[in-house]
C-alpha cells in the first residue's frame, strides 16, 4: 500500500488529464443533475490517497485508512458511514474486480469526497432510474452503490479508459460551538454540596494525544505524581464508555472546540474513577494547539457543568419583552445536540419546574408495548437506566403512561410506577410525550412527602412535555440512525476480525474482546463440546483487568445457564445473587473480624459490584446445534439497552459459526496429524557402527497425510530394512496407501523374503486395491553391519530417486540403478544390488520434493544434490541431512510445494573396547 497526505491547499486533480475521458454518470441528493456541482467546486483545505494491492487483505487496510484519515480530521460523526462505503466500494475493486484500488480523501470547507479508483472500466456499472432497494442485508455482494445512494449526500461514477472510479461525498453535520448560558446568581442553601474541598485536577494534552501538564489535585485524586504520567498517552489512563455511532471516542473528543461530559480515569490503585470533564481545545502563540481537561469526581460534575441548575422562575418573554420559544423557555438555550444531554436537561428542568426531589423519563419502544427508563435525577445511582417496564396495566407495569396521572401517595398504590419501588418517593405526577397522536415517552416527577401534586401541576407538566416531545422524537431517531450506522461498521470489522483466523483460542478471545468495554463491562464464554457435555466455562473478559480472576473464581461457583437455543437475549439473574450473596457474607465476616479487612475481601466486594448489573446470555448455535453461550453483563443497577442487546444477537450469530468451524478445522488438524504420525515410525532402532539421520517436513497448510514417509527397523539379528517413498497425492487414499505399503514392509521383510520378492507382493497388494490404488515409487533396502567396520547393503530402487553415495574423497556415485515403479503393472521384474560402504561413507535417500525444489524455471535437480553432497565430507550424519535442507530452502524463496524426507547413513566403522 502507499499513501499520501498533503495538507492545506487545493491538490492537483489525480486522474488522466487527456481528453479522452467517458461521460460521468451521477447519483446524489440535493438536486444533483450534473458531475460538475460537486465538492471540487468547494476549496479542498487537505488531501489523503492510497493505494491497495488487489488481495483481501487490502479491504480492511483501507478501512483503517480512512477511518484514520477522518478522525484525524475531526470528523468523527461521519466516520461509520464512510467506512461502510469505502468496505464495500474497495471490496469491488481488489475481490470482484481483481485490480488495485485506489482510495482519495478530499477535505473541504462543507464536507468529506472520497473516491475510489479501479483498472477495469469495462466493467460499467447502469444507471438506475428507479428507487433504490437495499435488498437483504445478509447478502454479501452488490450494496457498493446501493450504500451509496442511502449514506452519501451526493455520489457518482466516472469512466475512462484506464481505470473506473466511484466516488461519494458526505456532509459534516452542525455542532454548535462556543460559550454556554450562564445560570442565575444563587443564595448559598441552593449551591450544589460537595464532600469536602473539592479538587479540579486539570490535565493538558499536547495535539499527539500525550499528558504535558498534570497538576496537585491530579495527583491527589488519581495517585499518580507528574513525572509517571507526563508524556504518555491520555487514553492508557481514560476508560471511556463508547457505544457504537452514539458516542465520541477519547480521541475525538480531545479534537472538538469545546466537550463536555462523564469517563473514567483508572487510578494507581487499579480501579476507574468515575469523572466529570470539561475540555477546551486552544493553541498557543506559536499555532500549537493542545487540549485544556478540567476534571472532577463524577459526584461533584456541578462545579464543571453548563448551565446550572435554575430555579422556576421562567418566564415566558425575553429581556426585550419579545415572545420567547417555548421550547427554549423550558430547556435553555442552546439546547442540548445529543439526545442524552437533552433528555438529562429536561429532567432536571422537570424536577426545578415543579419543586419536586426526583423526576424521571421513559421513551417507548417501536410499538408502544414498552418504556425504557433513559434519564432520571434525584434517584439512587440512576440504577434504572435503560430498564423497561410493561406499558399495560397490572402488577410490575406502567399503567398512567398513555394518560397524565397524580398519585397522591404511592404506599397506597404500590406498583403504580415500578421506577419508583424502593426509592422513598410518595407523591408523582407523571405526563405522556406524544407525537401525532402516538405514544413516545413519559416523563414524571417525584417528591418524598405524600400530597404534593394536583390537576394543576399535571397540566404544567403536560404543557412542557407537548413543547419537547417533537424535539425529542426526533433526537431519538437521529440516535437509532447513528447506531444503525455504527454497528453496521462495527458488524464489518468483527466478521473481518472472526473470518481471519481458524484457532478456536484466538476466536473465543476475539468474541470477548469485540464485545468488552462495546457492548458490555463484561463477558463470558460457555462451550458445549458435544450434545452430551455440559456447558464449559471457556474465556472471561472484564473492561478492568484486576477483575477477572474474581470474576471467573464466582462464575465457577454457580451453574452454567440453560442451552436453550432460542434466539435473542434473555436475562440470567444467577451471577448477581451470587455476587449479592458473595458480598453479604463477606462484609458479616469483616465486621467479625473488627474492620481487619484483608485483600480477599476487597476483591469480593469489587466483584460484587461489577457483576451486580443485569446480565444476558444470548445461544450460539451454528448447524443446528448449541455449541455454547454468549455471557455479557453490566456493572451493578445497570440495564442493557434494546439496540445493543439486538446488536449482541448479530455478532453472537457471526461469532457462532466462526467457533465452529474454528472447531472442526482443530477436529480435521487433529485427525490429519494423528494419522501422519502413525504413518511414520515413532522411533528409529540404534544401530551398532552407523549413524542414521532423519529429516521429514510435510507441505502444505494442515500438513495432509498421505506423501511421503520413511522406515528403519530390525528384520533379525544383525539385519535392519530400511525404505523411503512417495505416494501419488495427498488424502486419505493416498494415506490407504502408505500405511498399506510401511506395514507391509516390515511383515514381508521379517518373513524372510527378498528385496524383489517384498517389492513384488507389495504391487500385488496396491493393485488389489482398484480404484483406490495409487502409484508408488520406493526405495528399499537391507543393511547389514560387518566386523571389519563396514556395511553390506542390498537395494532395489523402484521408480524413486537413486540412492547417493559419499566416499571419503569427496566423490559422489548412485548407489543403485533406476528400476520400474509399483501400482501400474502386473508383472514387475525386480532384482536386487548390493555395496558395501566404508567407514566414513555416506548414504543418501531423499523423495523428490528435495530434487524437484524450483524457483522460476531453475530445479535443484539430481546434479544439483549432488554438489551439495559433494562439499559433505567428512560431517556426521545429522550434519549431512541438516546441509541438504538448508540448501533445498535456501534453493527458493516460496514455501516448499511438496512433502520432503531425507535418509541419511554414515558407517563409523564398529567401536573397540
Amino acid at each position: 500500500m502507499t499513501t499520501g497526505l498533503h495538507p492545506g491547499g487545493s491538490p492537483q486533480d489525480p486522474r488522466p488529464t487527456g481528453n479522452h475521458a467517458l461521460p460521468r454518470q451521477e447519483r446524489g441528493g440535493h438536486g444533483a443533475t450534473h458531475a460538475d456541482n460537486r465538492t471540487r467546486s468547494s476549496v479542498i483545505t487537505a488531501r489523503a490517497a492510497a493505494s491497495f494491492e488487489p488481495v483481501g487483505r487490502s479491504v480492511a487496510t483501507a478501512r483503517s485508512f480512512v477511518r484514520d484519515t477522518l478522525q484525524g480530521w475531526g470528523f468523527a460523526d461521519i466516520v461509520d458511514d464512510a467506512v461502510v462505503l469505502t468496505s464495500e466500494l474497495v471490496t469491488n475493486a481488489v475481490v470482484h474486480a481483481g485490480t488495485s484500488a485506489d482510495v482519495l480523501c478530499l477535505r473541504s470547507d462543507d464536507g468529506v469526497r472520497i473516491e475510489v479508483a479501479d483498472r477495469y472500466p469495462e466493467r460499467e456499472i447502469p444507471l438506475q432510474g428507479t428507487a433504490v432497494n437495499m435488498g437483504s442485508p445478509d447478502n454479501e455482494g452488490g450494496r457498493g452503490l446501493q450504500l451509496c445512494a442511502a449514506l452519501a449526500s451526493r455520489w457518482g461514477v466516472e469512466y475512462t479508459p484506464t481505470q473506473k472510479q466511484v466516488w461519494f461525498q458526505l456532509e459534516l453535520p452542525e455542532r454548535a460551538v462556543g460559550t454556554r448560558t450562564a445560570g442565575p446568581a444563587l443564595p448559598a442553601h441552593l449551591l450544589p454540596l460537595a464532600d469536602g474541598r473539592v479538587r479540579v485536577a486539570v490535565v493538558q494534552i499536547d495535539r499527539t494525544g500525550a499528558i504535558n501538564a498534570w497538576n496537585e489535585d491530579a495527583e491527589e485524586l488519581f495517585g499518580y505524581a507528574a513525572e509517571l504520567v507526563i508524556g504518555k498517552p491520555l487514553t492508557d489512563l481514560a476508560a471511556w464508555p463508547h457505544t457504537p455511532g452514539t458516542s465520541t471516542g477519547i480521541v475525538e473528543a480531545l479534537q472538538l472546540s469545546r466537550w463536555e461530559g462523564t469517563y473514567g480515569i483508572r487510578g494507581a490503585s487499579g480501579r476507574v474513577i468515575p469523572v466529570y470533564a470539561s475540555h477546551l481545545r486552544v493553541r498557543d502563540t506559536g499555532g500549537e494547539p493542545s487540549t485544556v481537561c478540567l476534571l472532577v469526581r463524577d459526584h461533584e460534575r456541578a462545579v464543571l457543568q453548563t448551565p446550572l441548575r435554575v430555579s422556576a422562575t421562567d418566564t415566558t418573554t425575553s429581556s426585550e419583552g419579545h415572545a420567547s420559544d417555548p421550547f427554549e423557555v423550558f430547556i435553555g438555550s442552546p439546547a442540548p445536540d445529543d439526545l442524552d444531554g437533552l433528555l438529562q436537561r429536561t429532567v432536571e428542568r422537570a424536577r426545578d419546574m415543579l419543586d419536586g426531589d426526583s423526576a424521571f423519563l421513559l421513551l417507548a419502544t417501536d410499538d408502544e408495548t414498552e418504556l425504557e427508563v433513559r434519564a432520571s435525577t434525584g434517584l439512587p445511582s440512576a440504577r434504572q437506566r435503560f430498564a423497561r417496564v410493561p406499558v399495560e396495566a397490572g402488577p410490575g407495569r406502567y399503567g398512567s403512561a398513555r394518560m397524565p396521572a397524580v398519585h397522591e401517595d404511592l404506599t397506597v398504590v404500590p406498583g403504580a410506577v415500578p421506577l419508583l419501588n424502593g426509592t422513598g418517593m410518595r407523591s408523582v405526577v407523571t405526563v405522556p410525550l406524544k407525537v401525532e397522536g402516538r405514544l413516545t415517552g413519559s416523563l414524571g416527577v417525584a417528591a418524598e412527602g405524600p400530597g404534593r401534586y394536583s390537576n394543576e401541576e399535571a397540566l404544567r407538566l403536560q404543557f412542557a412535555a407537548d413543547r419537547i416531545a417533537l424535539a425529542v422524537e426526533s433526537a431519538r431517531l437521529g440516535e437509532l440512525e447513528r447506531l444503525r450506522r455504527g454497528s453496521l461498521s462495527f458488524l464489518v470489522e468483527a466478521s473481518d476480525l472472526l473470518a481471519g483466523t481458524l484457532d478456536r483460542d484466538q476466536t473465543l478471545a476475539l468474541m470477548a474482546q469485540m464485545t468488552v468495554p462495546t457492548l458490555a463491562t463484561w463477558c463470558a464464554v460457555y462451550t458445549i463440546a458435544d450434545q452430551a457435555s455440559d456447558p464449559y466455562l471457556s474465556y472471561v473478559l472484564h473492561e478492568d483487568e484486576e477483575r477477572i480472576d474474581g470474576l471467573k473464581a464466582l462464575l465457577s461457583t454457580i451453574s452454567p445457564p440453560d442451552p436453550v437455543p432460542t434466539p435473542g437475549a434473555r436475562v440470567w439473574a444467577a451471577p448477581a445473587a451470587a455476587a449479592h450473596e458473595a458480598a453479604l457474607r463477606t462484609s458479616m465476616r469483616s465486621l467479625g473480624e473488627r474492620a481487619r479487612l484483608s485483600s480477599g475481601i476487597g476483591t469480593t466486594l469489587a466483584t460484587a459490584a461489577a457483576v451486580g448489573g443485569e446480565t444476558v446470555v444470548l445461544p450460539l448455535v451454528a448447524r443446528n446445534r448449541v455449541i455454547g453461550m454468549l455471557t455479557l453483563g453490566k456493572p451493578s443497577d445497570e440495564h442493557f439497552r434494546q439496540e445493543i442487546l439486538e446488536l449482541a444477537e448479530d455478532l453472537s450469530r457471526r461469532a457462532a459459526l466462526a467457533l465452529d468451524n474454528a472447531r472442526l478445522y482443530s477436529e480435521r488438524m487433529a485427525i490429519s496429524q494423528s494419522l501422519q504420525r502413525s504413518l511414520l515410525p515413532p522411533e528409529l532402532p540404534h544401530i551398532e557402527g552407523v549413524e542414521v539421520e532423519v529429516i521429514y517436513r510435510a507441505a502444505g497448510e494442515g500438513n495432509e497425510v498421505g506423501g511421503d514417509f520413511y522406515d528403519l527397523f530390525p528384520i533379525r539379528d544383525g539385519a535392519y530394512g530400511f525404505a523411503i517413498g512417495d505416494v501419488c497425492g495427498t488424502g486419505p487414499e493416498a494415506a490407504a496407501v502408505t500405511g498399506l505399503a510401511r506395514h507391509a514392509l516390515r511383515l514381508l521383510a521379517r518373513e524372510g523374503f527378498t528385496g524383489p520378492a517384498v517389492l513384488e507382493r507389495l504391487n500385488s497388494a496396491i493393485l488389489d486395491e482398484g480404484a483406490r490404488s495409487r502409484f508408488l515409487t520406493l526405495l528399499y533396502g537391507e543393511l547389514w553391519p560387518q566386523e571389519d567396520g563396514s556395511a553390506l547393503l542390498k537395494m532395489v530402487c523402484a521408480g524413486h530417486p537413486l540412492p547417493l553415495r559419499l566416499r571419503q574423497d569427496g566423490t559422489v556415485e548412485p548407489a543403485a540403478d533406476p528400476q520400474p515403479l509399483l501400482g501400474v503393472m502386473d508383472d514387475l521384474e525386480l532384482y536386487e544390488q548390493t555395496i558395501t560402504l566404508d567407514p566414513g561413507d555416506v548414504l543418501l535417500c531423499v523423495t523428490d520434493g528435495v530434487t524437484e525444489r524450483r524457483e522460476g524455471t531453475r530445479m535443484l535437480g539430481d546434479d544439483g544434490l549432488t554438489d551439495v553432497l559433494t562439499t559433505c565430507t567428512g560431517l556426521t550424519a545429522g550434519a549431512v541431512a541438516a546441509r541438504i535442507m538448508r540448501a533445498v530452502e535456501r534453493f527458493a524463496s516460496d514455501a516448499p510445494s511438496d512433502d520432503m524426507a531425507i535418509l541419511a547413513m554414515r558407517v563409523q566403522g564398529l567401536q573397540k573396547d
